[in-house]
Formats: C-alpha cells, sequence, structure tokens
C-alpha cells in the first residue's frame, strides 16, 4: 500500500506538472500569464473535465483519500509560503517611495470600494453558498479581500511588455499595485484572527491588529538588518552548495511560525520575509534566480494545479450559480475599475491614464485564488463559493492584459519623460550601476587610504556592500610584518566608511548604513583573494604601496593577487612623478578620462563620473586621434569621435556632473594625456585590457602614462581575458584612435 501510495504522489505532481507546464506555455505564447494556464490546468484535471469524462480514473489519481490527499495538500501548502514569499521578493519599496502620493490615492480607493462590494455581496449571498451563515462577517471579508488586490505579478508583465516599466505612470500603477497587495495580506492576516475565534469580537480583533503592527515595527527595524546579517554570513561563511537559499527558507519558515503564534496567517510571515529578502544588498541576482527557478518549475505549478482541482465549473450549469458567477465577475470588474479610476482622476489624472489605471488594477490571478485557497481551507468558503471566486479571478485575469494594452497605446510620451526615460536606460549600461559587491584591498599607505577614500564614494550612494581587507603594515604575500593593526589600520575602515556615508548624504538616497565589513590580513595571495572572490563580487579595488619595480614594471606579488581574480580589477597607482601627496576631490579638481570607443574606456569614464558626482568634481574626456591632420568635420573617423565623446556626455548628464571634452591629434595617446594632466588634472582614470602572459601588463599606453604622470592613476582592467580576446581589443582600441 505504501509503494501505491508513493506511486499515486508521483504521478499527481507529474500530471500537475505536465499539464500545468504546457497550458502555461500555450498562454504565454498568446500574451496570458502562464500562471492562468496553470491553474485552468488543474481545473481540467479536475472534476470539470478529466472527472466528467472518466470519474474512476480522476478518482483514482487523485484520491479523496485522506492520508493521499494529505501528501499533496502538503507540498501545495508549502507552495502557498513559497508564492507569498517570492511575491515580497519582487515587491519594491523603494519604488513606492519615489512615485509619490498618487499610488496611496489609487491604492485605497481601488481597495475601498471592490472591498466593499464584496463585502456587502457576502450579505446577500443564499445560505447553501455558505459552509456555516452564521460567519457571514467572516466570508464578507474573505470575499472583499479577493476583490480587491491586484497581482503585482502579473500587472507587471503586461507594463514591461509594452515597454512602460519606466514610464511614470508605469511606476505608478506598479506601485499602486505593490500597496494594494501588501494592505490585502494585512487584511486577510486580521481576517484570519477573527475567523480563528470564530466570531468577530472587540477585544481579540485590537490584540489581533497589536500584534500584527508589533510584527511588521519589529520586521522593518530589528529584523530587516537581522536577515542582512543571516544572509551575508551564510554567503560568506558556507562552503556547501545552494547555503544562501537554505538560510532564506528558514528565514522564511521562522517569520511565517511568528505570524502563526500570534495568531494571523502564516502567509504574512512568509510574505514580510519576502520583502526583508529582496531588500538585501548581498542577494545577488544569480541567488535569486536559483530560487525563482525552484518555486516557478515545482512548487506553482503543484498550487495553481491543485487550486484548479478543488474548482467545479460543472456546478456552473446550474442557472442559479452561474448568474451570481456572472454577478461576481460583474461587481468585481466595476468595483476594481471604478475604485481605481476614481483614485486616479483624485490625482490628478487624465481621463485616459485614469482609464489604464483602472484597467490594470482589474487583474486577480494568483493572489485572489491563495485568499480563496485559504478561506476553502478555514471551511469559510464552500466548494460552490470557491468555485465562483476562481470563476471570476480567470475571467478577470484573462480580461486585462488585452484591455490595458489598448488603454496604455492611448498614452503618447511627453518630451521630459523621454528623456527621464532614456537616461535610465543609459544608466542600464553603467559599469558602477552593475555592480553588487565590492572587495576593497589596501595597506596604510597614502595610496591605500586614497584608495579607500576612493572605494567610499563608490560604494556610499547605493550602500553597496564593501568588504576591505588591510593588508598590516602595507605588506604584500611573503613580506608581512610582525605588527599588529594599529591606528592606520582604523583610519582606513573608518576613512572608507565617512566617505560613504558622505556620499550617501550628499546624494539624499534612502541608505540606512554602509555595509562594510573590514578584516585585517597578513598577507594577500592568489589563494586569500580567490577564497574571498568565491562570495562574489564584481569589482576588486586594489591600492597598495611599492606595487611598481624601479623598471616601471608591476610586481610579483601584484600579479599573483591579480591572479586570484576572475573578475574586473582596479587598481590605483602614483604616477612616477608624484609626490606622494594625495588629492581630495571637489568642485575645484578634474577627473581626466581618456578614451577611444571601446568597452574598457567606457567603463572607465563610468568610474570616473560616479567618483566625480558626490562633490560635484569636473570630469574632462579625451580622445586621441592618430589621423596626422586631424579627421576633418563629416568625415567617418570624425563622426566616430563625436559619438563616442557624445556617449560620455549622455553618461555625464545622468549623473549630473559637467564635462569637458577634447579631442587631440598629432600627439600619441600617453603623450596627450600627461600634456593634460599637466593643465591641472588631480587624477586620471584609464580603462585598459588586462594581458594575458607571465607578467601583470596593461599595454604600453598605460605603462608610458604610469612614468610620465605626477598624480594617482587609476587603471580599471576588465576580466582576464585569452590572447585573441586582448588582441581584438587592441585592434579595436589601434583603429578607434
Amino acid at each position: 500500500m505504501g509503494g501505491s501510495a508513493e506511486g499515486l504522489f508521483v504521478a499527481e505532481i507529474v500530471l500537475l506538472l505536465l499539464v500545468g507546464r504546457g497550458l502555461g506555455e500555450i498562454f504565454q505564447r498568446y500574451g496570458q500569464p502562464a500562471i492562468m494556464g496553470q491553474l485552468i490546468g488543474g481545473i481540467l484535471l479536475g472534476p470539470s473535465l478529466f472527472g466528467w469524462i472518466w470519474p474512476d480514473g480522476q478518482h483514482l489519481i487523485f484520491s479523496s483519500d485522506p492520508a493521499q490527499k494529505g501528501m499533496i495538500d502538503a507540498v501545495s501548502q508549502l507552495g502557498i509560503l513559497l508564492l507569498l514569499l517570492l511575491t515580497g521578493m519582487e515587491t519594491d519599496l523603494r519604488l513606492v517611495r519615489r512615485v509619490g502620493a498618487a499610488c496611496f490615492s489609487i491604492s485605497i480607493t481601488g481597495v475601498v470600494v471592490p472591498f466593499a462590494c464584496g463585502f456587502a455581496l457576502a450579505q446577500f449571498l443564499p445560505d447553501a453558498l455558505l459552509p456555516d451563515p452564521r460567519q457571514r462577517v467572516v466570508a464578507g471579508l474573505f470575499l472583499g479581500t479577493a476583490l480587491s488586490i491586484s497581482s503585482v505579478k502579473i500587472v507587471a508583465m503586461v507594463v514591461r511588455e509594452m515597454n512602460f516599466m519606466r514610464r511614470n505612470l508605469g511606476q505608478v500603477i506598479i506601485s499602486s499595485a505593490i500597496i494594494e497587495d501588501t494592505i490585502g495580506w494585512l487584511i486577510i492576516a486580521v481576517t484570519f484572527g477573527i475567523a480563528t475565534n470564530g466570531s468577530l469580537q472587540v477585544l481579540p480583533l485590537i490584540t489581533t491588529v497589536a500584534e500584527v503592527a508589533l510584527f511588521m515595527a519589529f520586521s522593518f527595524t530589528i529584523g530587516r538588518r537581522l536577515v542582512f546579517t543571516l544572509i551575508r554570513w551564510s554567503n560568506d561563511s558556507f562552503r556547501s552548495e545552494y547555503a544562501v537559499i537554505t538560510v532564506i527558507l528558514i528565514i522564511m519558515g521562522v517569520m511565517a511560525l511568528i505570524t502563526n503564534l500570534i495568531g494571523v496567517h502564516t502567509v504574512l510571515g512568509a510574505f514580510v520575509a519576502g520583502i526583508l529578502v529582496g531588500e538585501s544588498p548581498i542577494l545577488s541576482d544569480h541567488i535569486e534566480s536559483q530560487l525563482r527557478g525552484l518555486i516557478t518549475a515545482l512548487f506553482m505549478p503543484v498550487f495553481f494545479g491543485m487550486a484548479g482541482l478543488s474548482a467545479d465549473l460543472t456546478v456552473l450549469t446550474d442557472p442559479t450559480l452561474a448568474l451570481l458567477t456572472l454577478a461576481l465577475v460583474a461587481i468585481a470588474s466595476i468595483g476594481k475599475f471604478g475604485g481605481a479610476f476614481i483614485g486616479g482622476r483624485l490625482a490628478g489624472m487624465s481621463l485616459k491614464e485614469a482609464t489604464a489605471v483602472g484597467s490594470a488594477m482589474n487583474a486577480r490571478g494568483s493572489t485572489e485564488v491563495i485568499v480563496a485557497s485559504i478561506g476553502l481551507s478555514m471551511n469559510i468558503l464552500s466548494h460552490n463559493l470557491f468555485t465562483m471566486i476562481v470563476t471570476m479571478a480567470v475571467i478577470t485575469t484573462l480580461a486585462m492584459p488585452p484591455m490595458l494594452r489598448w488603454a496604455l497605446g492611448r498614452l503618447p510620451v511627453g518630451h521630459a519623460e523621454k528623456q527621464r526615460v532614456d537616461r535610465e536606460l543609459l544608466d542600464e549600461r553603467g559599469f558602477v550601476s552593475g555592480l553588487e559587491r565590492l572587495l576593497l584591498l589596501v595597506d596604510d599607505s597614502p595610496v591605500g587610504k586614497f584608495t579607500a577614500y576612493l572605494a567610499g564614494l563608490i560604494s556610499g550612494g547605493s550602500g553597496m556592500p564593501t568588504t576591505l581587507l588591510h593588508l598590516q603594515d602595507g605588506e604584500l604575500a611573503g613580506q608581512a610584518g610582525d605588527k599588529g593593526p594599529g591606528r592606520a589600520s582604523r583610519e582606513v575602515k573608518k576613512g572608507a566608511a565617512r566617505s560613504a556615508r558622505a556620499v550617501s548624504k550628499a546624494e539624499d538616497t534612502l541608505v540606512d548604513k554602509v555595509h562594510l565589513t573590514a578584516r585585517t590580513e597578513l598577507e594577500a595571495s592568489a589563494e586569500t583573494i580567490a577564497a574571498e572572490a568565491r562570495k562574489g563580487y564584481g569589482l576588486l579595488l586594489a591600492g597598495l604601496e611599492n606595487t611598481l619595480t624601479d623598471k616601471g614594471t608591476f610586481s610579483g606579488a601584484l600579479k599573483d593577487i591579480s591572479s586570484g581574480f576572475d573578475g574586473p580589477l582596479c587598481l590605483v597607482l602614483n604616477g612616477a612623478r608624484a609626490n606622494g601627496k594625495m588629492p581630495v576631490l571637489s568642485a575645484g579638481t578634474t577627473i581626466l578620462v581618456p578614451v577611444n570607443g571601446t568597452q574598457v574606456a567606457r567603463r572607465a569614464a563610468d568610474f570616473a563620473l560616479a567618483l566625480a558626482r558626490p562633490h560635484r568634481t569636473r570630469v574632462k574626456v579625451l580622445y586621441v586621434s592618430q589621423a596626422r591632420q586631424g579627421s576633418r568635420p563629416g568625415s567617418v573617423s570624425h563622426r566616430r569621435e563625436e559619438a563616442v565623446l557624445k556617449d560620455v556626455a549622455d553618461l555625464a548628464d545622468r549623473y549630473g556632473v559637467a564635462v569637458d571634452t577634447a579631442i587631440r591629434t598629432r600627439a600619441t595617446a600617453d603623450r596627450a594625456i600627461a600634456r593634460e594632466v599637466a593643465k591641472g588634472a588631480a587624477m586620471v582614470v584609464m580603462g585598459v585590457t588586462q594581458r594575458p602572459g607571465e607578467e601583470l601588463f596593461f599595454g604600453d599606453t598605460a605603462t608610458a602614462v604610469l612614468a610620465a604622470v605626477a598624480c594617482p592613476v587609476v587603471l580599471l582592467a576588465s576580466e582576464r581575458v585569452k590572447r585573441a580576446d586582448a588582441n581584438a581589443e587592441e585592434a579595436a582600441a589601434e583603429v578607434s584612435a
């Protein structure tokens, strides 16, 4: 019997995955949400089709035996928690803060109007549709919530497809859906507490609301820091596979248990855990995609398939139930569209904009199904009423994408909005904006402290997690002294943190704290760097003393260190003619950036602009042309040079940094750069390609510049490349020059 039960369980999973994934793929190809395909797949496997055509076969596979049913229900219930975790991770509270008051107006009316309609409808439903007619208030709360929440996932899908994600209206729509979703799960939490008490009682209700408020306050203060710390600790400490995902699941489980202990549903804990996990600065796209893949591939088809199995569309052959279902669809659509439309108009939107908002908010999808499933499991909703709600969710969700596409298609983009969207699209190509974590390697030398200062400028505005590896006494591998970390070590750490906080304040960003971890190392070698690099870093920023030999080549120790890091490498060096004094970037200083049209040069420009932004330092962009008589206006080479400089100027506009551009001819690149430095540049930022070979080498131009200038030089190198790739990059640089 045990083997048979296990076999049936596997058969149920396989059928739900096969049918759900197959229909989801078909639906998505026709512009509909894949979730609806999975839900309808479950409906078809239930009594609506499979059970109608072959009742014995349907009952054999999807047995009503309590033990058998409990196995698949357990997977489905876990799926609910994981879906709410994923929904929380997709909830961008920063977007809500950016958009402003309009989304709150839309959310309030968009929830209140349909909620009131649903609650009122429950009071007039026939007794046969309620398991316990005495609990109409609780049933009304469930029905009102089901009618009032929008599906963020489905709304975002259509908004993204229409290229409205960065448009003003698109951000208002997404923010409104996020707020509605959050309000909805808070209502469900309170409703669950009421349902647990069996009736609406004032004192238990006040207690439940107070406990939920305390839970939310704890979660978004102390809880947020705990989650950040746990995710970073697991990422940095564990060597086993998927350790971070395990910790995230544990966080979700603990928070779900907390909400369960205070008498509200576990979904609230899972949802809040998702929000905190999604805001974690250490959560990489790679880790998030792994978790999303697990949920999307297994638990989502199983949960929505099981929800569909619980719906029996054959009951709609009853004319009364069919009419009630149509009335439910009409009330849900009119209430939701009308509430969001009114909110849009109150926020000052035009008729077309308010229509688009109302159309977007009318998508129910996954959230209504989850709410209805909870109500069904608590015996608050009957199977017939559950079927009606699922039918309403399917119809309104399938109708929403074409409605929203039509509404958004009627909205032209204004000039100011187009400029902002173009700037943000340009920012997506930025090197610094794509960094998730910074590894900083410094010593106590002036160059090391200056490098820590630069790291603070880069990481401060976004709160980028930064790990500082401080070398004792400025010694490289194999040369460590025997002195402990002294005052200079503390100064390096404090300097980086102080610089980062200053940037955060200057840019008026919402960074709670600088995520800086500092360690003192006895030595730095390929092994120690590689061990740290496994934790996931987008850039290694190194500033060390005595990294250049008397011959102008890089030391073997620096070569050893760089070989342990496969990603982009940034070296802060002092020019051979420098006096050792490091500059302080301000509005009166200038950063020189040579460009030549290559990707590494553009990265350097982006890096320099990020350094210049906090203190409005000027940036001079220099293009060195090798044409003998210069490029004639209108020539191919001249147009290319102008295009390269315009691209950097557009990027500077996005950063809000003033730039000067110049084209120099009749000089080698190193001489042209040295002449510009002599005019008063505080530092040089160069994009270089790390050449393969026995020695650490970035090209003749970089070597010559280091030998000729009297200021710090930042070499931003690409990832280590094969010889063919290096040759191609060199050729591109030569052609562009």
